[in-house]
């Protein structure tokens, strides 16, 4: 150690013994020879390297499970000692060019390095600031709230400071312009930004893309918002996020109320489009039919279960090659909630229709479309109950934020939702007399030759 820094002071060295690389790195011992038990034992021979270095015994490390670095890395490097002599350093002196005083200091460096640039100067940058003569600001800058003198000393500090504003408008009134106008941060960027684009534009004859745009007003209520922000005090912070959560619950409300309107209204339309289908059906009825018929016609769907997929119930439309059953298409899926189930077994029993009738071609398509009317009457009950349910609520809350005054509902509408809120078995009756006197209709006015007396007996009784 003492040895280096004689190098490095250039000073003589001692006379004592010469350290060498050996002695440092102690690679000078001798060997010791290990016992014979912790000798490595030789590879056998016939058997490759490589199957020997995949044995285990207990006198070697288990092998790693995950596969680990053995290079050289940053913590394991070893130090690159040589065996040179150190390179002279001297106390020298150096000027900083940032400085324009001239000062000199002094630090440590190396011999070979004197005489050169002082390596930090690099980081000295300057800002160009742009200058203008007396004709181009006659001509071009004068302002009515700006004077020439305060505009140079606007450039003068702008070019001081680097265009630290906020450290100009701290020295703006000191000293000797202790009495000037006031002027604010945002006034002096305003001037400064627009001299420089004038000079830019007009004089220079410039990019108009070089001009630096900077909004005044802008800055002056964006700091007024952020003044008010930080000067808020815990009561008012806690009234706006109560009036946030309020805020998030009115979105969730109107989401919910949009939802259940586009319900309504898939609701509509799939009732619109039963009416056409049943418009279509009693103008099919009124055409003579002839005697002689090759397949027995289809039925159309009074509910198309594309339209409200929600509401109606999709059995399966079986059109593969095989054999089946028309049972099958009379099947419920299995996706369809129990309580909708229920709900439809309970409106078969109250019209006395049978669960499991016998599975024809015009029973299999009259019986599906009758269960798809039955869920969408139950849902058009559920949609005018809650359309009532939310009609009373803003009532009553209309008359507790005005109690002077009563809201005034439209007599056609509360008739309209007395006639559809009637009671289930006066519904029930009603329909069960349609669906017969629609179904012996139908069973008249069509062809029951091609089916045997046995089944159009039983559809009968079944009706």
């Amino acid at each position: 150690m003492t040895e280096d820094i004689r190098d490095i002071l250039d000073i003589d060295r001692g006379s004592g013994p010469q350290v060498s690389k050996e002695d440092i790195l102690g690679t000078n011992k001798k060997k010791v020879s290990l016992p014979s038990g912790n000798r490595q034992n030789r590879r056998p021979e016939g058997m490759a390297r490589e199957v020997y270095a995949l044995l285990y015994n207990d006198k070697k490390d288990v092998p790693p499970v995950i596969e680990t670095e053995t290079g050289p890395t940053y913590k394991l490097q070893k130090a690159r000692l040589g065996m040179r002599r150190v390179r002279p350093w001297i106390w020298a002196p150096f000027i900083n060019p940032a400085r324009e005083d001239g000062v000199a200091f002094f630090h440590w460096r190396r011999v070979a390095d004197e005489g050169k640039e002082y390596p930090f100067a690099k980081f000295n940058k300057k800002i160009e600031i742009p200058s203008y003569t007396d004709i181009e600001y006659k001509e071009h800058l004068e302002s009515e709230t700006w004077s020439r003198e305060e505009t140079d000393r606007l450039f003068d500090m702008c070019q001081r400071f680097d265009l630290r504003f906020i450290v100009i408008q701290g020295r703006w009134n000191l000293e000797e312009y202790e009495n000037a106008v006031k002027r604010s941060t945002e006034d002096l960027k305003d001037r400064y930004y627009s001299v420089c684009n004038t000079l830019t534009k007009v004089i220079r004859g410039g990019n108009i893309n070089e001009a630096k745009m900077f909004d005044a007003e802008h800055e002056t209520r964006r700091k007024q918002q952020l003044e008010r922000l930080f000067s808020r005090t815990p009561k008012q912070i806690e009234e706006e996020q109560m009036l946030l959560q309020e805020l998030r619950k009115i979105e969730a409300r109107k989401r919910d109320r949009d939802r259940k309107t586009q319900d309504l209204q898939k609701l509509i339309s799939a009732v619109d489009k039963q009416n056409d289908s049943r418009k279509s059906l009693k103008i099919d009825k009124k055409t003579p039919h002839h005697r002689k018929r090759i397949a027995v016609p289809v039925r159309p769907t009074r509910v198309d279960p594309n339209n409200f997929e929600a509401t109606t119930i999709k059995f399966p439309d079986i059109k593969n090659s095989g054999v089946s059953t028309r049972s099958q298409r009379m099947k419920i899926p299995a996706n369809v909630s129990q309580k909708k189930v229920k709900n439809v077994e309970q409106a078969l029993q109250s019209l006395k229709i049978k669960l499991n009738p016998i599975p024809t071609e015009e029973v299999c398509q009259n019986y599906n479309d009758l269960r798809n009317e039955i869920v969408l009457l139950n849902e058009l009950k559920a949609a005018c109950s809650s359309s009532d349910f939310e009609l009373q609520t803003l009532k009553h809350q209309y008359e507790t934020l005005n109690p002077d005054g009563a809201l005034k509902i439209e007599p056609v509408l509360m008739e309209e939702i007395a006639s559809l809120s009637v009671n289930e078995d006066e519904n029930d009756e009603e329909t069960v007399i349609k669906i017969k006197q629609e179904n012996k209709e139908q069973l008249e006015t069509r062809d029951v030759t091609s089916t045997p007396r046995s089944v159009s007996k039983s559809v009968l009784d079944m009706i």
